[in-house]
């Protein structure tokens, strides 16, 4: 009661000294703008007010309520969002840095950008509060990564047939003409077992004259979470998972074209479904031990690789940022694919 009573009486001090100003015209769609009518003002002031106090978060867009950009909303975003309307002086947005590489030429080309993470310190793992938490993502711990470069993208047919060619074995996609389904080769590339991933990714730096590789465990996560962009949220990309991921209440028992749902903080695009993804990690338990880029345990008694995201035949719960699970390396599945990463 206390605490509720102090949020009144200081939410109240702002209001006052705040009436007279007008709305603020510059770009809120990203910043400030909490109750979504076009612009920042005294209203958005009292819609975080309202929110924080009720918890109601029906009206509230709550990505542009975290004026802080701290991944949480709290008292702290009243006073920054008063701050900025006060000085005009607002949080920088983010602007993602790409990496472009074609492979092929001519009609034949494919092209794919590789998006840059800017490192930092993050807490992996199980996350307070999460009602689907399960044991193998314990003890959450905290991780410290340098920059590095992830793709936009996961792997798609198109760019997969471009670097092994279209032999069946090279070319292990369930989701083809040849299996009756519709010819669309920006579906994800799947089926393919773990040598057949390192095989593609040993033929693509050869083309290239690149060092692409697979995405430690780490990487994928932070990544998966958006980065020092972060929002929290409990799905990759957003709470409505249905917005975010093809998953199995929405995805009628197919693989989709990339990029058909929405990116998460980093403009990153399904990681959170269609295809779930190999990682570089041998599969272990996680240590409560802080660690500096780590690439896993040394090796694996069930002979397994880290498995990341969740899929169109899989529930949204595997949707969540923190979700893992083993993989054999000789499982292939058309339900698995893999997304390229880079040092940079």
């Amino acid at each position: 009661m206390h605490r509720i009573s102090l949020l009144k009486t200081v939410c109240s001090l702002c209001l006052m000294a705040m009436s007279w100003l007008p709305m603020v015209a510059q770009d809120t769609s990203i910043i400030g703008d909490v109750n979504n009518d076009g612009v920042a003002s005294i209203k958005d002031v009292t819609a975080l007010i309202d929110y924080l106090l009720s918890s109601d978060g029906t009206s509230v867009n709550r990505w542009a309520a975290d004026i802080n950009m701290d991944g949480s909303i709290t008292i702290s975003d009243v006073s920054a969002l008063v701050n900025c309307l006060l000085t005009g002086e607002w949080p920088v947005a983010y602007e993602p840095e790409y990496k472009t590489i074609t492979v092929g030429s001519g009609t034949s080309a494919v092209t794919f950008r590789m998006l840059l993470v800017e490192g930092g310190t993050f807490t992996m793992g199980a996350r307070e509060g999460d009602p689907y938490v399960r044991p193998w993502e314990s003890p959450a711990h905290q991780v410290t990564l340098s920059d590095y470069y992830i793709a936009e993208f996961e792997v798609t047919q198109a760019l997969w047939r471009a670097v092994m060619g279209t032999s069946s074995y090279n070319n292990p996609s369930w989701f083809t003409s040849e299996n009756g389904y519709e010819t669309n080769y920006q579906r994800p590339a799947e089926s393919m077992i773990y040598s057949q991933v390192t095989s593609f990714i040993t033929k693509l730096n050869q083309k290239t004259g690149m060092t692409f590789r697979l995405p430690t465990e780490a990487e994928w996560e932070f990544a998966a979470r958006g980065g020092k962009w972060s929002r929290g949220y409990m799905y990759i990309g957003g709470d409505d998972v249905y917005e975010v991921a093809w998953q199995s209440d929405n995805s009628n028992g197919t693989v989709y074209p990339v990029g058909t749902k929405a990116p998460n903080e980093l403009g990153l695009y399904d990681m959170g479904g269609n295809v779930e993804e190999w990682c570089s990690d041998w599969y272990g338990l996680y240590s409560e031990s802080p660690q500096v880029n780590p690439t896993g345990v040394s090796s694996s008694s069930t002979n397994s690789r880290v498995m990341r995201g969740g899929s169109w035949d899989q529930s949204y719960r595997m949707c969540r940022p923190t979700q893992r699970h083993d993989a054999n390396v000789a499982f292939k599945s058309a339900h698995s694919g893999m997304r390229l990463a880079m040092s940079k």
